[in-house]
């Protein structure tokens, strides 16, 4: 690590970043901005329930939510393994173009099997993007950089999310046929940009081995192996926010579609304003206290919702965990590049985003369950779930990376 990175400006590091990274920061800002689909997905599954289009009981919407995550675990093992083989652009090319189609065609689906088939492969494409867009950043960026780097790609996911949910809120009072033909267009929009704006970085021979090596070599790595424990119980609360967090909301705080868009900017537009200049201090310490700083904060942000239903509740909510979100994440990837080996770059992330894609697949069924029986308890459990991931952060302790790039 080159310690004088860490006396530069924002606009200096920022005017060193190569332009392929913008390209694709381009890209990634429209996309996300369409990302309108799933932050609605349950209440778009309640709504077709009332119009009598299905029987989807709250058990069976965490099921359909259970698909995407198994279909974005499948993606883990299947992207990792993909991007080192064939390399990032024709990963990230496939997973935009499959994706936008099967977002149309789960807009026809019908019936809990049609249903769940259509969201499980629509899952799998999309979820190709996370290694092959993680494994890019740090072929494109130099070490120093790739804090600064990987911030501002979340700078470019929130911006987008932000700006894509206010949008969403006033949308849906035209249906929910417009969230799907604007979340397939803007990810079509991606893949173009991908298609003629990056170039593909030339894989060595090296990385185009399969999973063995790359599982022997995880199997030895302590600091990463707690670091995926860790990961995937943040990831299980955070599966909260889309599925239990929704009916906290709306179901019993009272907010209709459109205030809950509003409530769900109000993260993004948190992150817009506050992580890249939050970054520049972070950056100075221990990546590993850090990020269990911030877990330990996000536990205290759901932990809020124990206290009851009610706006300025889950304002306080959604602000507190946000707040979590800008400490530990931007510091997670490029803590995660400087534990992985450059020719298993690709595996490792899509080990790392298989623990998402675990905690999608049973953290929205699981948390339904409980918060059908007892809001408070699912709060509680998050806010220990959280806390515990924090102390697996405080066990890695990585010797030899005290700083992320």
């Amino acid at each position: 690590m080159d310690a004088s990175r860490h006396d530069t400006t924002l606009w200096q590091d920022l005017r060193a970043l190569p332009s392929q990274y913008w390209i694709l920061f381009g890209g990634t800002l429209i996309n996300r901005f369409g990302n309108f689909v799933m932050p609605f997905m349950t209440l778009y599954l309640r709504h077709e329930r009332e119009a009598g289009h299905g029987d989807y009981s709250e058990a069976k919407i965490g099921i359909v939510l259970g698909a995407y995550g198994a279909g974005s675990m499948l993606a883990g093992l299947v992207g990792g393994h993909l991007t080192d083989k064939l390399g990032r652009k024709p990963v990230v090319m496939l997973s935009c173009f499959g994706s936008s189609v099967f977002m149309l065609l789960l807009s026809q689906a019908h019936g809990m099997a049609a249903l769940t088939s259509c969201i499980f492969i629509m899952a799998v494409l999309t979820a190709l993007y996370n290694p092959a867009v993680g494994a890019l950043i740090a072929d494109l960026v130099p070490p120093e950089l790739r804090t600064r780097a990987y911030s501002c790609q979340r700078w470019a996911v929130n911006t987008g999310f932000a700006a894509g949910m206010a949008a969403a809120g006033f949308m849906v009072r035209f249906g929910f046929a417009p969230l799907f033909i604007g979340d397939a267009l803007t990810t079509l929009i991606m893949g173009f940009v991908a298609w003629f704006g990056l170039k593909n970085v030339v894989v060595p021979k090296s990385e185009r081995q399969g999973w063995l090596p790359a599982v022997s070599h995880m199997r030895g790595n302590r600091p990463f192996l707690l670091a995926v424990a860790a990961s995937f119980l943040i990831a299980l609360t955070f599966t909260q926010i889309g599925s239990c967090f929704s009916l906290q909301a709306t179901k019993q705080a009272g907010l209709d579609e459109h205030a809950y868009g509003y409530l769900l900017s109000l993260n993004g537009l948190l992150v817009v304003l506050f992580e890249l200049p939050l970054t520049s201090v972070t950056r100075r310490f221990s990546p590993s206290r850090i990020m269990a700083a911030g877990y330990a904060v996000v536990g205290v942000g759901l932990g809020i919702n124990m206290l009851g239903a009610s706006v300025p509740l889950l304002v306080s909510s959604m602000v507190v965990l946000t707040l979590g979100e800008i400490c530990s994440f931007p510091i997670s990837n490029s803590y995660l590049a400087a534990l992985s080996p450059d020719d298993m770059r690709g595996r490792y992330q899509g080990v790392m985003s298989m623990t998402w894609s675990a905690a999608t697949l049973f953290g929205p069924a699981a948390g339904l369950a409980i918060y059908e029986r007892s809001p408070v308890v699912l709060w509680l459990i998050t806010l220990l779930l959280a806390w515990v991931s924090a102390l697996l952060m405080l066990a890695t302790r990585v010797e030899g990376v005290k700083r992320t790039e």
